[in-house]
Protein backbone atom coordinates (compact mmCIF):
# COMPACT_ATOMS: atom_id res chain seq x y z
CA UNK A 1 0.00 0.00 0.00
CA UNK A 2 1.82 3.02 -1.30
CA UNK A 3 1.12 7.01 -0.62
CA UNK A 4 1.82 10.36 -1.54
CA UNK A 5 5.55 10.53 0.15
CA UNK A 6 6.16 6.86 -1.53
CA UNK A 7 5.22 8.52 -5.22
CA UNK A 8 7.73 11.94 -4.24
CA UNK A 9 10.33 9.16 -3.49
CA UNK A 10 9.45 6.81 -6.77
CA UNK A 11 9.98 10.59 -8.57
CA UNK A 12 13.73 11.53 -6.77
CA UNK A 13 14.60 7.80 -7.50
CA UNK A 14 13.66 8.34 -11.11
CA UNK A 15 14.78 11.87 -11.24
CA UNK A 16 18.32 11.47 -9.10
CA UNK A 17 19.36 7.83 -8.64
CA UNK A 18 22.21 8.65 -7.22
CA UNK A 19 21.15 10.07 -3.99
CA UNK A 20 19.34 7.77 -1.56
CA UNK A 21 16.29 9.30 -0.29
CA UNK A 22 15.12 6.79 2.32
CA UNK A 23 15.06 9.79 4.89
CA UNK A 24 11.99 11.74 2.61
CA UNK A 25 10.06 8.50 4.20
CA UNK A 26 10.43 9.57 7.93
CA UNK A 27 10.45 13.02 7.57
CA UNK A 28 7.94 13.53 4.72
CA UNK A 29 5.35 11.76 6.34
CA UNK A 30 6.04 13.33 10.10
CA UNK A 31 5.19 16.35 8.36
CA UNK A 32 2.24 15.71 6.43
CA UNK A 33 0.86 14.11 9.95
CA UNK A 34 1.60 17.23 11.86
CA UNK A 35 -0.46 19.21 9.47
CA UNK A 36 -3.26 16.39 9.57
CA UNK A 37 -3.21 15.94 12.87
CA UNK A 38 -3.40 19.61 13.74
CA UNK A 39 -6.32 20.28 11.63
CA UNK A 40 -8.17 17.88 13.55
CA UNK A 41 -7.08 19.04 16.98
CA UNK A 42 -7.90 22.35 15.58
CA UNK A 43 -11.09 21.68 14.89
CA UNK A 44 -11.88 19.63 18.19
CA UNK A 45 -11.23 22.99 19.96
CA UNK A 46 -13.03 25.17 17.70
CA UNK A 47 -15.70 22.85 18.11
CA UNK A 48 -15.58 24.10 21.86
CA UNK A 49 -14.75 27.66 21.38
CA UNK A 50 -11.07 27.07 21.76
CA UNK A 51 -7.85 27.43 19.44
CA UNK A 52 -5.11 24.87 19.58
CA UNK A 53 -3.07 26.79 21.37
CA UNK A 54 -5.79 28.25 24.08
CA UNK A 55 -6.01 24.50 25.03
CA UNK A 56 -1.85 24.29 24.43
CA UNK A 57 -2.19 27.19 27.43
CA UNK A 58 -5.19 25.21 29.33
CA UNK A 59 -3.61 21.53 29.73
CA UNK A 60 -0.22 23.03 30.80
CA UNK A 61 -1.47 24.92 33.44
CA UNK A 62 -3.85 21.98 34.24
CA UNK A 63 -1.04 19.56 34.53
CA UNK A 64 1.27 22.11 36.43
CA UNK A 65 -0.59 21.59 39.61
CA UNK A 66 -2.23 23.69 42.25
CA UNK A 67 -2.20 26.81 42.46
CA UNK A 68 -2.35 26.11 38.32
CA UNK A 69 0.02 28.57 37.26
CA UNK A 70 2.99 29.29 35.89
CA UNK A 71 5.12 32.16 34.33
CA UNK A 72 5.04 33.17 30.92
CA UNK A 73 8.76 31.86 30.65
CA UNK A 74 7.23 28.77 32.00
CA UNK A 75 4.60 28.73 29.46
CA UNK A 76 6.76 29.44 26.36
CA UNK A 77 9.30 26.64 27.03
CA UNK A 78 6.50 24.31 27.19
CA UNK A 79 4.79 25.42 24.19
CA UNK A 80 7.53 26.36 22.26
CA UNK A 81 6.27 29.52 21.23
CA UNK A 82 8.34 32.88 21.46
CA UNK A 83 7.31 35.10 24.24
CA UNK A 84 5.50 37.37 22.07
CA UNK A 85 3.16 34.94 20.86
CA UNK A 86 2.68 33.91 24.65
CA UNK A 87 1.63 37.39 25.56
CA UNK A 88 -1.25 37.41 23.04
CA UNK A 89 -2.66 34.33 23.76
CA UNK A 90 -2.48 34.94 27.17
CA UNK A 91 -4.59 38.52 26.41
CA UNK A 92 -6.99 36.30 24.08
CA UNK A 93 -7.35 34.29 27.31
CA UNK A 94 -7.81 37.26 29.85
CA UNK A 95 -10.57 38.45 27.75
CA UNK A 96 -12.12 35.32 27.66
CA UNK A 97 -11.85 34.13 31.50
CA UNK A 98 -9.51 31.28 31.23
CA UNK A 99 -6.84 32.60 32.87
CA UNK A 100 -5.58 35.72 35.13
CA UNK A 101 -2.55 37.66 35.80
CA UNK A 102 -1.44 37.34 39.42
CA UNK A 103 1.59 38.97 41.13
CA UNK A 104 4.42 36.39 42.19
CA UNK A 105 4.08 35.67 45.92
CA UNK A 106 7.94 36.27 46.23
CA UNK A 107 9.04 38.43 43.70
CA UNK A 108 6.22 40.80 43.02
CA UNK A 109 7.86 41.92 39.94
CA UNK A 110 7.01 38.62 38.18
CA UNK A 111 3.62 37.68 36.91
CA UNK A 112 2.00 34.61 37.20
CA UNK A 113 -0.67 33.39 34.66
CA UNK A 114 -3.16 31.20 36.59
CA UNK A 115 -6.20 29.13 35.25
CA UNK A 116 -9.57 31.12 36.37
CA UNK A 117 -12.12 28.85 37.76
CA UNK A 118 -13.91 29.24 34.38
CA UNK A 119 -10.62 28.10 32.90
CA UNK A 120 -9.80 24.89 35.09
CA UNK A 121 -14.06 23.97 34.39
CA UNK A 122 -13.04 24.28 30.45
CA UNK A 123 -9.98 22.10 30.84
CA UNK A 124 -11.59 19.46 32.45
CA UNK A 125 -14.67 19.00 30.95
CA UNK A 126 -12.85 18.72 27.56
CA UNK A 127 -9.78 16.88 28.87
CA UNK A 128 -11.36 13.24 28.79
CA UNK A 129 -13.31 14.34 25.18
CA UNK A 130 -9.60 15.60 23.87
CA UNK A 131 -7.49 12.21 24.70
CA UNK A 132 -10.79 10.06 23.29
CA UNK A 133 -9.80 12.44 20.15
CA UNK A 134 -6.46 11.81 20.50
CA UNK A 135 -7.43 7.81 20.71
CA UNK A 136 -9.33 7.65 17.31
CA UNK A 137 -6.66 9.86 15.63
CA UNK A 138 -5.04 6.55 16.48
CA UNK A 139 -6.99 3.99 15.39
CA UNK A 140 -5.21 2.94 12.57
CA UNK A 141 -2.53 1.61 15.16
CA UNK A 142 -2.82 -1.23 17.98
CA UNK A 143 -0.89 -0.27 21.36
CA UNK A 144 1.91 -1.62 20.69
CA UNK A 145 2.62 -0.07 17.81
CA UNK A 146 2.04 3.79 18.72
CA UNK A 147 3.99 2.83 22.20
CA UNK A 148 6.77 1.73 19.29
CA UNK A 149 6.30 4.63 17.43
CA UNK A 150 6.43 7.14 20.23
CA UNK A 151 9.20 5.59 21.57
CA UNK A 152 11.18 6.06 18.23
CA UNK A 153 9.77 10.13 17.85
CA UNK A 154 11.14 10.61 21.91
CA UNK A 155 14.45 9.54 20.55
CA UNK A 156 14.65 11.77 17.32
CA UNK A 157 13.39 14.70 19.05
CA UNK A 158 15.63 14.47 22.08
CA UNK A 159 18.51 13.95 18.95
CA UNK A 160 17.01 17.41 17.65
CA UNK A 161 17.68 18.68 21.23
CA UNK A 162 13.61 19.28 22.32
CA UNK A 163 14.57 18.47 26.14
CA UNK A 164 11.53 20.85 27.27
CA UNK A 165 9.84 19.04 30.38
CA UNK A 166 6.74 20.71 31.86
Amino acid sequence: MSDAVDAVMDAWRRERPDVDVWPVGVVGRVQRLARLLEAELQGFFRRYGLDISEADVLTTLRRSGEPYDLTPGQLVKASMVTSGAITKRIDRMVAKDLVKRVPDAVDRRTVRIRLTPHGRQTIDDLFALHIANETRLLQALDRDQADGLADALRILLRSLGDTSLT
